[in-house]
């Protein structure tokens, strides 16, 4: 039986198991390890740095959410200036182990936004929510954060003013997935645009996260590898290091293609030093697609 990332997580029966399999997982990139060495070598690129500008304006609240059987979930907009306007919204997904308000606290969204609308990008807002660690998809028990963002946060967000009518979706790590699935599910009538950083893909459903996924049948199930034509009439951007243990799969994603796309691979971890010098050009990508 060939080794794989679940089977190593949920079979390591005894401490010389779970050595070997951390040794492996730091050797295949599942682990931080591998990346902290090579940042300290200088061989992940820069860093990227929030900008020093005024933040824009942030709005954020809750509500009770039945798609996630109740649970209360934070959501945040964030406005490009000061006040509020009627404007196109971007969809942000938070990567695992992250909330709504992550997008400003990790990425410094609420200054790279008005920094990209006072560098000549065309004025929108970003709208988060807290998605649990749920991978953006219908799990086992019922919740179904993805349904929450069509079927109860977008109906919120027209009441709040935004056009969400010019919709594009955006997420990094856990959410990139998500973003690449919600847009599809949202489908070309309302999504201009899908922005993925560093999104959590794999081609072996035995290696797909245990947090998300309960098994390769779910994985398969929920997976948007083979299912690139489901975001036909939608602009597509995917940006992925070369240092990422995503990297291989991105890669083969963005290949599965058969229409041009935008793309990036350069250097770079799965961290928020790359995240934050890859959102401006994110920004940039879905600021153009939603005037157009």
């Amino acid at each position: 039986m060939p080794l794989t990332r679940r089977g190593l997580l949920l079979g390591a029966g005894g401490s010389v198991a779970v050595v070997a399999a951390a040794g492996v997982m730091v050797d295949e990139g599942w682990l931080p390890g591998r990346y902290r060495m090579r940042r300290a070598l200088g061989l992940t690129g820069p860093a990227g740095h929030i900008p020093d500008v005024t933040p824009g304006k942030v709005v954020s609240g809750s509500f009770v959410s039945q798609d996630r059987l109740g649970t209360e979930a934070g959501w945040s907009v964030i406005y490009p200036g000061s006040r509020p306007e009627r404007l196109p919204v971007m969809v942000s997904l938070h990567r695992l182990g992250g909330d709504h308000k992550t997008a400003v606290t990790e990425l410094g969204m609420d200054r790279f936004l008005p920094a990209a609308v006072r560098a000549g990008v065309p004025p929108f807002a970003i709208a988060t929510v807290d998605g649990g660690t749920t991978y953006w998809h219908r799990r086992p028990t019922g919740e179904d954060a993805g349904a929450m963002v069509l079927d109860e946060f977008l109906p919120m967000l027209t009441r709040q003013e935004l056009d969400t009518g010019r919709l594009a979706f955006q997420g990094w790590s856990m959410g990139g997935y998500g973003s690449l699935r919600l847009a599809a599910q949202a489908g070309s009538r309302r999504v201009r645009a899908v922005a993925a950083l560093s999104p959590a893909l794999w081609t072996d459903p035995d290696d797909a996260s245990t947090e998300g996924f309960a098994d390769a049948a779910e994985y398969q199930k929920f997976s948007v590898m083979g299912r690139q034509r489901d975001l036909d009439g939608i602009a597509v951007r995917v940006d992925c290091g070369r240092e990422d243990p995503f990297y291989p799969a991105d890669r083969a994603y963005v290949d599965g293609f058969d229409r041009q796309v935008t793309a990036t691979f350069e250097d770079g971890a799965h961290d928020a030093a790359y995240w934050t010098r890859m959102v401006p050009a994110e920004l940039a990508f879905v600021g153009r697609e939603l005037q157009s």
